[in-house]
């Protein structure tokens, strides 16, 4: 009768009364690490937080999310201004939302051609001409939106929008700006089409090729297959992908500063100029009195609070599709 012959472990794993006491002084590395994370995020909420607190209460928080004016004062003691956050607020998740709108549906089709449909040879090198997007720096993105894409295509098709039936409606309605919600949420499109195309890639690229392989066994053609399989199953992968994308639009500053127009004012209209969140701080901030400095502190940890928001809803809305569509689409 044959008997089981135990044979010893690589050296490698071999347990040493070194190793042993390495353990724990690696397991309180790890922690200390992980740990670390909290408490600068914890450290930056609370000290922005109460540098910005005379303006929460002489304004009221509700008051300073809410209200329309800004005019910042000049005093080194004491809260002697109006500061309302709404028209940024609202710039912001204008300019964020209108991107998404644009960028998403552009990037699962890019995505879906890159893994299904293009040759190897193109398909490597159009994943990497994506991936290369990313690199690109903000102000170059702002550079070139600024002399080329605002004068030659986004105004012209803006112009185009207003001036067709769609300009009746007040949304689309004149006049049409060349720095402008419309400018700002375009070169935001741009900017979060590589991280969304990416995260979308590698999620269909998750997807089982046995359901793949079986949809085409029936009969199914490639545009069905792509339709009913391989995106509905990568569903989770979609949307944690688009709330990358949405935090990077929601956290972008220099090019939106360039191509937002930077006004107090806001509007309905598309094309109409106004201010969002980031750009108002990296516009402002070197020239504010204290106070106003408190106020730009306050719309920075609005936006954190707004971020925050949006990530709890991203892992909700993934953790919940992939109940249903499967691990393959997280």
């Amino acid at each position: 009768m044959a008997t089981a012959t135990q044979t010893d472990p690589p050296s490698g794993l071999q347990g040493t009364s070194r190793g042993r006491r390495a353990d724990p002084m690696f397991r309180a590395v790890v922690l200390v690490s992980a740990t670390s994370v909290l408490v600068v995020l914890a450290a930056m909420i609370i000290r922005t937080t109460i540098d910005a607190w005379p303006v929460f209460d002489a304004m009221g928080i509700w008051g300073f999310l809410s209200g329309t004016e800004w005019d910042s004062g000049s005093s080194r003691s004491e809260v002697t201004g109006t500061y309302g956050a709404f028209p940024f607020i609202y710039g912001t998740l204008k300019i964020s939302f209108v991107a998404l709108l644009f960028a998403v549906p552009l990037a699962i089709g890019i995505a879906l051609f890159t893994n299904e449909i293009a040759p190897s040879g193109l398909r490597k090198t159009l994943a990497s001409t994506v991936d290369l997007l990313a690199m690109v720096p903000s102000v170059v993105y702002a550079l070139v939106g600024i002399y080329f894409f605002r004068l030659q295509i986004w105004a012209p098709i803006g112009q185009f929008i207003a001036d067709s039936p769609l300009g009746n409606l007040r949304f689309f309605g004149p006049p049409v700006l060349l720095s402008s919600y419309w400018s700002a949420a375009n070169i935001l499109a741009i900017m979060i089409l590589p991280i969304i195309t990416a995260i979308c890639r590698e999620a269909f690229a998750q997807v089982p090729r046995d359901e793949v392989n079986a949809a085409y066994a029936m009969g199914a053609t490639r545009w069905e297959v792509m339709r009913h399989v391989i995106v509905p199953r990568s569903f989770a992968g979609i949307v944690g992908g688009t709330m990358l994308g949405l935090g990077r639009a929601l956290g972008e500053t220099i090019a939106i500063a360039y191509l937002i127009g930077s006004s107090q004012r806001w509007a309905p209209q598309l094309f109409f100029g106004g201010d969002a969140m980031t750009s108002v701080i990296v516009n402002t901030f070197a020239d504010s009195a204290p106070e106003g400095i408190w106020a730009l502190l306050a719309i920075g940890v609005a936006l954190f609070f707004i971020t925050m928001i949006v990530n709890v809803l991203a892992r909700l809305i993934v953790h919940r599709a992939g109940r249903f569509a499967g691990d393959a689409a997280l």
